[in-house]
């Protein structure tokens, strides 16, 4: 474009002293001075094409220049956008962790026995044979081996089987490791509760050495009969099927876990309890 505006500009430029050479022969061969209508004539197309090249300068400036400050304004409002979204994500995290204090609120008052320390996981560690993941506090928390970590709802989430200065691992009750002594609420009946990743039913728990003559519902909770590593009545899980085991003289039964391991963003570890 530049060298066609240039090349434009010296062709005016040339017929302009052109013209003006005629002007002055003619003026000095005749003795007369052309008119101002004259000049005015042959100049109008000259002047019309200069003004058409202003004009288009004009726009091409007006274009750059409006340009830059829409690009300038779409950055801001970008800007503005992920400040809204990032607040928006706040307000969501701020929300669900007041909605489980309030909860974890409501089990302390239930069980002034418990010592809760509250920590957000960091990462999973996820096998054919292993459920885990890490928190964001350890020892300097107060947090031990062997200390239950639940929901805010008192849902069991597993157990910590390892624990640094400021990180713990916690075992889900997922993982073929764990087996815990749990009862049937509505009966009474007592078995051991072990991994979905133990029992092959990915995902469940199974519920073995329950006796011949019990009687299972879907839907049944099951709980914790208490220990020194388990307070009594924790929710473990909800019975979904039922059968006899492979022996013929226990029954069996199979649970989906009360806590919903794959949304959980906080556990509530149990770092003291009374089970008198």
């Amino acid at each position: 474009m530049k060298k066609r505006l240039s090349g434009r500009a010296r062709g005016l430029i040339v017929a302009a002293l052109l013209c003006a050479m005629l002007i002055t022969i003619f003026s000095a061969v005749s003795g007369k001075v052309i008119g101002s209508t004259v000049v005015q004539t042959i100049l109008s197309p000259f002047r019309a094409a200069a003004t058409s090249i202003v004009t288009s300068i004009e726009r091409v400036y007006d274009y750059i220049f409006k340009y830059e400050s829409l690009q300038a304004e779409n950055q801001d409002l970008k800007k503005r956008i992920v400040a809204m979204e990032e607040n928006a994500r706040t307000v969501d995290q701020l929300e669900r962790e007041n909605e489980r204090l309030s909860a974890a609120a409501g089990l302390v008052a239930e069980h002034p026995d418990y010592k809760l320390e509250d920590a957000y996981l960091i990462s999973w560690d996820v096998s054919n044979w292993k459920s885990a993941f890490t928190i964001s506090k350890g020892t300097r928390s107060g947090i031990r081996v062997g200390q239950v970590a639940v929901t805010e709802y008192g849902q069991v989430v597993g157990l910590v089987t390892e624990a640094g200065a400021n990180w713990a691992t916690v075992t889900t009750v997922l993982d073929s490791s764990l087996g815990i002594g749990a009862s049937v609420s509505s009966t009474g009946d007592i078995g051991m509760v072990e991994g979905a990743l133990a029992t092959g039913a990915e995902g469940l728990l199974r519920m073995n050495y329950l006796p011949t003559d019990s009687v299972l519902k879907n839907n049944e909770q099951v709980l914790t009969t208490g220990s020194t590593v388990y307070p009594r009545g924790l929710i473990i899980g909800y019975i979904t099927d039922a059968g006899f085991d492979e022996t013929g003289v226990a029954k069996y039964a199979i649970l989906r876990p009360a806590a919903d391991l794959d949304n959980l963003e906080q556990v509530y570890v149990i770092k003291e309890y009374n089970n008198q």
